[in-house]
């Protein structure tokens, strides 16, 4: 059974590095070009945040509401993360090669409709579409990493590849910051389409064309349940935080209908002979400690990502080039955490060195309880070095231990259930922590919309930014103070959700996780 076959070796023991050659150049050039795409895509997570201040203003954006913001984040995550398993299945059948170009283009095209959207709904299916090119690359990058490099060599790919990601964190907001100073606001999403032709030539160069034997099924009904189901569940989360109306139809509706959809998900695709996500996977108690670990460690992080920008650009009043570059500095500790990490656990053991990397990761969502207006942001550049740290010696490993776990005719499959956790967590991350944000702003500022008009109060108290707009156009300047002073407030709530949330990873890490290198855990 797939979810049962180890390798006899561990992939970072002394013993298998020896026995392989170096990799090559063109190795190293192959997981260049891949390491490129997958940075493209997940910045693609991250580089949307600083803009959506931007997005908020109806002359300088397009008068984006808070719910629209959040699908407009979450339609590109929601469809990524539901077809992730299709992706692999389809890499394993018809050659991830071929899966990746044609994502990476499809990507590329989509990118450049999001570009020139004319409102918010053209733009959040734009953004949907982009999503569907995701899930077709993602799997395939890391497929293609675990065949090119081997052995030993195998987990400092994995530790690099697994840096670009965490690296893409912090150059999202960068990047995006630099864009808006100087273009508008649909350059943010033209970037990515230099990046995709150059990964499409680059792997039409050099990425080998060897296919997988092992011929899947297409498994139909296992793909709409899963999309369906995940969708509709993070639609009901993020309507009741929208609205504020937890024990309406409308909103408990989704939530329970999506948990049946995913409870059908688990039950047919223990039935069907060739599921598009073998849930055996999960009796590997491997896969299962590093998946929800890496789940959790996102959900965390995108929602702290979501409301950092609200707090540095609205609250602080920074430029979005700012507020970029003061999340910057979060690259520093992706950078050394990554790789630091493979040598530790080579030393003291996958468990140990995950749990705490995990721990520093989480010490750093309960950080911003203790940031307000007047905290020098040097402090929140320190915050974010330790997050970048905590993140990377997360991420590495665990993508490490993921696709140990498998042969290699299933790596489309294990690579689609890696980014399928991480971008669950992170839909869910901007899900449930931006409705807890928006839920306490509202009951915090409430008190303080009695000075305007009971017509303006309602779209004023929607979110801080409209509490802002109504304060300059009432001419109301105090509202301001309070209405940064009610973000504030929400931010605090918010942040120790995350920080609760994010530590059952370190439970599941201690619970699943072997302690030893000697291979996975049964």
């Amino acid at each position: 059974m797939t979810a049962q076959k180890q390798s006899d070796s561990p992939s970072g023991s002394p013993a298998t590095a020896t026995a392989v050659r170096p990799p090559t150049t063109r190795q190293w050039l192959t997981l260049a070009v891949l390491t490129i795409a997958q940075l493209t895509a997940w910045l693609d997570n991250t580089i949307l945040n600083v803009a959506l201040k931007t997005l908020a203003d109806p002359v300088a954006g397009l008068g984006a509401t808070t719910s629209q913001l959040q699908w407009s984040i979450s339609s590109y995550t929601l469809v990524f993360a539901g077809l992730l398993f299709t992706g692999g299945v389809l890499g394993d059948r018809f050659g991830h090669r071929r899966l990746f170009l044609f994502g990476m283009a499809l990507f590329g095209v989509s990118s450049a409709w999001a570009a020139y959207s004319a409102d918010t709904t053209q733009l959040i299916v734009a953004r949907g579409v982009m999503g569907i090119g995701s899930a077709l690359i993602m799997p395939a990058t890391l497929a293609l990493v675990a065949r090119v490099f081997i052995g030993g060599h195998r987990a400092v790919a994995i530790g690099v590849f697994s840096a670009a990601s965490g690296l893409a964190v912090a150059a999202g907001p960068l990047v995006g910051g630099a864009l808006l100073e100087q273009f508008w606001w649909g350059s943010i999403f033209l970037i990515n389409v230099p990046f995709a032709v150059a990964a499409i030539v680059g792997a039409l160069w050099l990425v080998p064309t060897a296919e997988s034997s092992r011929q899947q099924r297409f498994d139909p009904l296992g793909v709409l349940l899963s999309t369906v189901g995940i969708f509709i569940l993070v639609y009901g989360v993020i309507e009741g935080g929208h609205r504020n109306e937890w024990t309406q139809l409308h909103v408990i509706g989704p939530i329970l209908g999506g948990l049946v959809l995913l409870t059908a998900f688990v039950f047919v695709e223990l039935r069907v002979p060739n599921p598009c996500f073998d849930v055996r996977l999960f009796r590997n108690r491997h896969f299962t400690g590093a998946s929800v670990s890496v789940m959790l460690t996102f959900f965390g992080l995108a929602g702290a990502m979501y409301y950092s920008n609200f707090y540095l650009q609205g609250a602080r009043g920074y430029s979005p080039l700012e507020s970029g570059a003061a999340i910057a500095p979060v690259a520093i500790g992706v950078v050394l955490g990554a790789p630091l990490s493979v040598r530790l656990v080579r030393r003291f053991g996958l468990r140990p060195v995950v749990a705490l990397a995990m721990l520093l990761a989480v010490s750093t969502f309960f950080g911003f309880v203790f940031f307000t207006l007047e905290t020098p942001i040097i402090w929140f550049c320190v915050l974010m070095v330790v997050q970048g740290l905590g993140m990377g010696a997360v991420m590495a490993p665990t993508t490490e231990a993921i696709m140990a776990t498998l042969p290699p005719e299933r790596t489309g499959a294990g690579s689609a259930a890696n980014n399928s956790m991480r971008q669950v967590g992170s839909a869910l991350g901007v899900a449930v922590l931006g409705s807890v944000l928006s839920g306490v702003y509202q009951d915090e500022v409430a008190p303080s919309l009695d000075v305007l008009p009971p017509q303006a109060q309602e779209a004023a108290g929607a979110s801080a930014e409209a509490t802002r707009i109504a304060a300059q156009s009432f001419h109301l300047p105090q509202l301001v103070d309070q209405a940064n002073d009610a973000f504030i407030t929400a931010m605090h709530t918010t942040s120790i959700v995350a920080g609760a949330v994010s530590f059952l990873g370190i439970v599941a890490i201690l619970v699943f996780l072997g302690r030893t290198t000697t291979g996975p855990a049964r």
